[in-house]
């Protein structure tokens, strides 16, 4: 089969892999749409592994079934995650089923930028989902990132007619905004460097729209009646960012760090503003089976509308011209699905 390797994010090649061997209790699918994630395209990250098939927001056709496996045919169209936890150590049995050492070791057999991938016995038995036939494949590839924006909005408690702040109007800025206003959450504001985003922001729901470079905890307090957000929700990996949402949270308000920034970058805090102001500073990381149920209904109900976010499909030989365009983020894109079969 054909799959696109990673090497660095300018260097993708296609090459020939073997088609991966179905075992007890696994699926072997077909990929027919496998969104570039934000997190495939963070080199220092990324490269440790290289060289790699990457892609884990899938969908596609179930085309063999292992031994054992009841929940699944051959033809059933399905949405997959490559990252699901143990559901026994103290952190699952807390809730806390994102840093379950089992979540952070799982994967797909290539990988998503391939024509066909397997997936191990645990991610069919809780990480795999039946595509109602009004969700689309490409659809299907939005329910884990979407995933991980639920995750995170129930960490901060969002609450309706709350105010809300997003930094960074790239893919999981968009899909918190979506969900906010779908939440009920009051004013949401948004920024961005690039005015294609933020003109995506206002399209999703965005009451007002900001570029990063100004002053945006200025800009925050003089449309939110003198207040800064009651959330605010880091999605883009820039330092600046992380300062902005210090002086843009209210009092007794919530700093949501949905993105990371490169490693051996350290956030100073006002402790003594913190202790008297009473802001939390909190983090989410990926999604639980529980998370990836709640995006599938939310796309399925047309609560979340995520179609409108794509603006590149691309057939795998040109998975890494998705790459650039994603890494460079400069240009008119937001959302990059890889279509394996064409």
């Amino acid at each position: 089969m054909r799959a696109a390797v990673y090497y660095r994010n300018s260097d993708v090649r296609l090459e020939t892999r073997p088609v991966p061997v179905v075992g007890p209790g696994e699926l072997l699918v077909k990929v027919l749409a496998s969104g570039i994630c934000g997190s495939d395209v963070l080199e220092w990250y990324r490269i440790r592994t290289a060289p790699r098939v990457l892609g884990h927001e899938i969908a596609g056709v179930v085309e063999q079934v292992g031994a054992g496996v009841e929940q699944c045919k051959p033809g059933d169209r399905v949405a997959a995650t490559h990252h699901v936890p143990c559901n026994t150590c103290r952190y699952c049995l807390a809730g806390h089923h994102t840093v379950c050492e089992t979540l952070h070791t799982t994967s797909f057999d290539p990988g998503g930028f391939a024509e066909y991938v397997r997936i191990p016995a645990l991610q069919t038995d809780r990480g795999t989902f039946r595509l109602p036939d009004s969700v689309s494949f490409e659809e299907g590839t939005f329910i884990e990132p979407l995933g991980c924006v639920v995750r995170g909005q129930r960490h901060v408690r969002l609450a309706a007619g709350q105010s809300a702040l997003v930094l960074g109007s790239g893919v999981s800025g968009l899909l918190h905004i979506l969900l906010a206003r779908a939440s009920g959450a009051g004013r949401i504001m948004a920024t961005d460097v690039n005015a294609f985003r933020l003109d995506q922001a206002r399209l999703c729901g965005a009451d007002h729209v900001f570029d990063a470079r100004d002053d945006v905890p200025a800009a925050v307090r003089a449309c939110n009646d003198g207040r800064g957000a009651d959330c605010v929700i880091v999605c883009t990996g820039a330092f600046s960012a992380f300062r902005q949402a210090l002086a843009a949270v209210d009092r007794a308000g919530t700093i949501l760090c949905f993105a990371t920034t490169e490693p051996g970058q350290d956030l100073p805090l006002p402790l003594n503003d913190f202790w008297r102001n009473s802001v939390t500073v909190t983090s989410s990381y990926a999604a639980a089976p529980a998370d990836l149920a709640t995006a599938l209904e939310l796309i399925r109900a047309k609560r979340v509308a995520v179609s409108g976010l794509v603006t590149h499909r691309l057939p795998l030989a040109e998975t890494g011209e998705g790459f650039r365009l994603m890494a460079d983020g400069a240009e008119a894109s937001i959302k990059i699905v890889v279509e394996p079969q064409t």
